[in-house]
């Protein structure tokens, strides 16, 4: 494989003040702001990693998640491998919206989307108004996985990431879709199949939009 890297696109969709960025800049950065952070449109991070001696790229995209923006979101999110779905365990409407966005997912990117739901916040447990029994069954229902995350306190952050990341290699194996094969024929290319895409750093570069960033972190998440 030499220098190649495995990218994957990763989608954070989810209603506005669940705490997406937050998420995103405790997991690259290790950053924690208590004062809320609108997101406009769309913002981009970069997080290296290495999962069972793969090097993986994640290409993060952080949506906004005011109403306004919902119809933006297939610019976002399309050809993407996985997506973070998240909602505020406070918020009983946030938790609906999810299943709003499951059901979008699977019907423009196909069944074999690989979906991780997220129940941020639980540093505010004792206002909760989502079941923990309710979330599980519900993610168990749709193929994903439920995982539970507070920004604040850094919990269940690493396990979100490389939870979904795992997912996707799988999926990306499953396929039958090999890296040295890609390489050689169509890197830089989304697979007809939609799964994974080999490209150098460069080409990776290439990709961000006009607000980004990039976080680099070596070793396994």
């Amino acid at each position: 494989m030499g220098s190649r890297t495995v990218n994957f696109k990763v989608v954070l969709l989810g209603e506005g003040c669940v705490g997406k960025t937050s998420l995103v800049l405790r997991y690259c950065e290790d950053k924690f702001n208590d004062k809320h952070i609108t997101t406009l449109q769309a913002s981009f991070l970069n997080k290296k990693l290495n999962v069972g001696g793969k090097r993986v790229n994640l290409s993060i995209w952080d949506t906004a998640g005011q109403e306004r923006f919902h119809a933006l979101g297939p610019i976002y999110y399309r050809d993407s491998n996985g997506a973070i779905l998240v909602y505020d365990i406070t918020d009983e409407d946030s938790f609906q919206k999810v299943k709003n966005w499951v059901k979008e997912l699977k019907k423009m990117l196909g069944e074999d989307i690989s979906l991780v739901i997220a129940g941020n916040k639980i540093d505010l447990e004792k206002d909760r108004h989502v079941t923990i029994a309710e979330a599980e069954a519900y993610a168990a229902s749709v193929g994903a996985k439920h995982i539970h995350t507070s920004a604040k306190q850094n919990k269940g952050i690493e396990d979100l990431f490389l939870t979904l990341t795992k997912r996707m290699l799988e999926t990306q194996q499953s396929s039958g879709i090999h890296e040295s094969s890609r390489a050689s024929t169509s890197a830089g290319r989304a697979s007809s199949r939609r799964g994974v895409v080999v490209v150098t750093d460069e080409e990776a570069a290439a990709q961000q939009p006009r607000s980004g960033g990039c976080c680099g972190g070596g070793g396994d998440a």
